[in-house]
């Protein structure tokens, strides 16, 4: 395990990155918003490539990250009108997102500085402490997150409790380039998704309700298909979010979503306790962002899957409950396994 001192916040906090490695794979992981910066895994010809898109500065985070690699919430992704209703009482949250509340609000658990609990060679754990009303959202919300680095996998625990009735929705952001990051395009990466449904959006991307069946439509990922194949098609939802950003329904099996690139042959599954993945296809990435190997990120450069319960569950009844009270224990699991191709 290697900790040194990443950067300081304007307000004097230091910022530190470990490295964590586990046989083949190396991840470099940030005390700032839990970001994991860097994820090396090797090719089929056994060479190391960072797979994932972050920032080279702590100001580059501050300032023009879109959440590459960062832990959100206290609710990862949207909140219509940016309020919700809890045992009869309403609360009110920050609008970062037109009308919605995004990620935990504009200072969501992205922008915070966590602490170390425990660190070694291969895994580190992380706590922040939430108190009462922060970002409107209520109860003091202890959270824990684990990475733990193995030699084909990185696991992903989280955990928290709290003293008032709220509710949690924690996911890791990582945006994931197979070929490595700043390489071009995802689009001739195939991607399967374990998922018959997903939910359509309306033109704020919030679910309109009941889940929709993929058969038929560009969302149908039950058999690999290269991302970008059906991207461009004027699919209404597709014109929605320009792209895909939409929460699909897990079937429940063993692997909840399943990448690969043909070119450096890397494989990486997704694992996962959580009854949903949102798959972004990287729509905003405008080229205004320089990466960690010094090149810009442009439109479809990274795509993302993040695992999670369901966008605007606290206003949806018929949704998966996101609801954690007292005594009661929030946990969740997602797990990114790496193989590789066969020559």
């Amino acid at each position: 395990m290697n900790e040194e001192r990443f950067g300081v916040l304007p307000d004097g906090t230091p910022v530190h990155r470990y490295t964590l490695t586990g046989g083949a794979l190396r991840v470099r992981v940030l005390t700032y918003g839990c970001v994991v910066q860097t994820l090396e895994a090797p090719d089929r010809d056994g060479a190391p490539a960072n797979v994932v898109l972050g920032c080279a500065t702590l100001d580059d985070y501050v300032t023009r990250s879109r959440y590459f690699g960062a832990v959100v919430g206290r609710y990862g992704n949207r909140i219509a009108g940016g309020r919700f209703r809890l045992d009869g009482r309403e609360y009110t949250l920050p609008r970062n997102n037109g009308a919605n509340s995004l990620h935990g609000g504009e200072q969501g658990f992205d922008k915070r500085v966590w602490d170390v609990a425990d660190a070694g060679d291969s895994s580190i754990v992380l706590t922040y402490v939430s108190p009462d009303g922060e970002q409107g959202y209520p109860g003091t919300l202890r959270a824990t997150v684990t990475y733990t680095v193995s030699d084909d996998a990185l696991r992903i625990d989280y955990h928290a409790t709290t003293d008032r009735p709220t509710v949690v929705n924690l996911t890791n952001h990582s945006y994931f380039n197979l070929a490595g990051e700043g390489s071009g395009t995802v689009y001739d990466q195939r991607l399967a998704i374990d998922a018959d449904r997903y939910l359509p959006v309306d033109a704020n991307q919030i679910p309109l309700g009941e889940p929709a069946p993929v058969a038929g439509t560009p969302f149908d990922f039950t058999k690999p298909q290269p991302i970008g194949a059906r991207i461009r098609q004027t699919h209404p939802q597709l014109l929605v979010g320009k792209g895909y950003d939409h929460t699909f329904v897990l079937n429940g099996g063993e692997v909840a979503a399943r990448a690969e690139d043909p070119r450096s042959g890397r494989v990486m599954e997704v694992l996962t306790s959580e009854p949903g993945v949102q798959f972004y296809s990287g729509n905003f990435l405008d080229g205004s962002h320089i990466g960690t190997g010094g090149l810009a990120y442009r439109q479809g450069d990274a795509f993302c899957l993040e695992t999670q319960h369901f966008p605007d569950s606290p206003n949806q009844p018929s949704f998966p409950s996101t609801v954690l009270r007292p005594g009661e224990e929030y946990r969740s699991t997602t797990t990114f396994r790496f193989s590789t191709l066969p020559d």
